[in-house]
């Protein structure tokens, strides 16, 4: 008989549910979260945040698609330019899911297909450099 792979995880408590630490190590907002902060008057305060230190970047270079900050103007841009924001902002090309949706779903209603939203990487203002 050969030797369990899992090794040592019966010893500890805080060790009991490893699964679901690795899960949500690196929890970013869901897609309908990022909607909602897309929206314009959500957008224009998040793009000009007070300086808050305990954030990366100060709190003043941030991805509204990608709900991430950064240090820099410099980082950013090659953000742009990256796949994984290329891959959310084709995910954001769908309408988020709604609740009427649901329903429908459920046999409630007729199918309606999701509408597609045109989704462009947000502007970048020079004069923060």
């Amino acid at each position: 008989m050969g030797k369990s792979k899992q090794i040592g995880n019966h010893k500890s408590d805080k060790k009991k549910n490893i699964s679901k630490t690795w899960k949500t190590k690196r929890r970013t907002k869901d897609l309908d979260q990022i909607h909602s902060d897309m929206k314009p008057e959500t957008a224009a305060k998040l793009m000009h945040q007070e300086v808050d230190y305990d954030v990366t970047g100060c709190a003043q270079h941030y991805c509204i698609h990608c709900a991430r900050y950064f240090v820099d103007m410099r980082s950013l841009k090659e953000h742009f330019k990256t796949k994984v924001h290329k891959k959310r902002l084709k995910q954001l090309r769908e309408e988020p899911y709604t609740q009427a949706e649901a329903e429908r779903a459920a046999g409630m209603g007729s199918y309606i297909p999701p509408k597609t939203i045109e989704v462009k990487t947000q502007p970048v203002e020079e004069d923060m450099d």
